[in-house]
């Protein structure tokens, strides 16, 4: 299947249309979709319609011009259901599209329908009332990631070239890492999230949470980056691999990485420092990761509980103290980054782990021999989500099931596009190994 660049560049240049490859699209989607059920709400008509409008019209230099694509469930689309996977939110149908919609829409995308997601996007594995199970299109036996899983699914199967989730607790990061595709959670604030929010709510956003592109290319997922940020964001001068300076952290203290995963890190810090680039793997500009953990969970349960009172009664450390820490924790990151260029760390504990409906908080890993909780797994996803920082999450290899690993590269705030640059060196050293 053709990027979404190369898509819109045919086009363009006349050596296919729009409605055709709306069409093969479809065709890829009524075919492989029966056992994944990625693309859960499917809009094919107007689809049809609109590729049909750009057909019709000039062929100008929209970027995406006529590229089919999917949205994840959450984001508005107008005269579709957005239920967050809720039962009780079925029967929701937005009225306008989203910010992020409009924008791609704009740029010329043909929105196929919307991919699946895990109830209230609280999981890392994707299943719900409405829309049933997402299984990865690797394994079917495997999750898909959450809660952008189907948005990974639908992008590892061949569905589409480009694809938009959310983030808060990995869930761009950790579906592309399992799916083996691309995904980038962008600096924080820098992508509007009107249209992706709570259905039947006004539409506060949640502090952490962020929009952001999956893509089977790193080109398509800047290119999609930069279409729906609120602002330009700084792109890295050309360097030499040799020129990139790179931190590792292949463990957390608080969250096991299996063998296989730790080691592709290890793996993907040993090729940059072999073609020369500056290579550390410790550093004492490194936060209390310890610390920052806790707080981040801390805030991540307000964010995901909207209000809802905790059964345990209500936080113990005021909100205004969480966010002193938050602004602490952010100057340490921003000194470390005037040393290093991007920290390599891993996505996710493990690569996809089999389907399990076991509450998250009671759910356990069994890595290396070892049971470990499910939960304590979030220090990966949260080691760039707390300080607010973007993270491209990047294929390095397999595991010996034959799994994906993916890694993330974690960069400065605003540094978006060297955290992708740095994520294309990274898969482009290793990949072929």
């Amino acid at each position: 299947m053709k990027s979404a660049i190369a898509t819109a560049a045919a086009i363009r240049a006349g050596e296919t249309t729009a409605l055709a490859e709306c069409e093969a699209a479809i065709a890829r989607i009524e075919s492989g979709d029966g056992e994944i059920n990625a693309v859960v709400v499917r809009d094919f008509d107007r689809a049809r319609a609109a590729a049909q409008a750009i057909d019709a019209g000039p062929k100008d230099n929209r970027a995406l011009l006529g590229v089919p694509m999917t949205i994840k469930e959450s984001f508005d689309i107008a005269g579709l259901p957005t239920s967050w996977g809720f039962a009780e939110h079925a029967d929701h149908i937005a009225s306008e599209d989203a910010v992020a919609v409009r924008r791609l829409k704009a740029a010329g995308a043909v929105i196929l329908g919307k991919t699946n997601i895990p109830v209230g996007l609280a999981d890392l594995q994707t299943n719900n009332p409405n829309y049933g199970r997402t299984r990865n299109p690797h394994n079917l036996d495997r999750v898909s990631g959450g809660s952008s899983g189907g948005s990974a699914a639908a992008l590892a199967a061949g569905f589409v070239p480009l694809e938009f989730g959310s983030d808060i607790g990995g869930s761009i990061r950790v579906p592309a890492a399992f799916c083996g595709v691309w995904g980038h959670k962008p600096t924080f604030g820098m992508l509007d999230t009107d249209g992706h929010y709570f259905p039947r709510t006004q539409g506060a956003a949640p502090n952490l949470s962020v929009i952001g592109p999956l893509a089977r290319d790193p080109d398509d997922l800047a290119l999609a980056l930069d279409l729906v940020s609120d602002l330009p964001l700084p792109k890295p001068a050309p360097r030499d691999v040799a020129d990139w300076r790179i931190l590792i952290l292949s463990q957390h203290p608080l969250a096991k990485a299996s063998e296989a995963v730790a080691a592709q890190v290890e793996t993907v810090g040993a090729a940059f420092a072999a073609a020369g680039a500056k290579v550390d793997h410790s550093s004492d500009l490194v936060p209390d990761l310890v610390a920052q953990h806790q707080d981040y969970m801390r805030i991540l349960a307000v964010a995901m509980a909207r209000g809802a009172p905790s059964p345990s009664g209500p936080p113990s450390t005021p909100m205004i103290v969480l966010l002193d820490r938050q602004a602490a924790n952010r100057r340490a990151w921003r000194r470390l980054f005037r040393e290093y260029d991007a920290v390599i760390a891993p996505a996710w504990g493990t690569t996809a782990f089999p389907h399990d409906d076991t509450p998250l908080a009671d759910r356990t890993f069994v890595i290396d021999g070892e049971t470990t909780p499910s939960a304590a797994q979030i220090a990966y996803p949260g080691l760039a989500t707390f300080p607010l920082l973007p993270a491209t999450s990047v294929p390095v290899g397999t595991d010996a099931d034959g799994l994906p690993i993916g890694i993330q590269v974690i960069a400065d705030r605003y540094a978006d596009h060297t955290a992708i640059a740095v994520a294309r060196v990274a898969h482009d050293l290793v990949w072929s190994r």
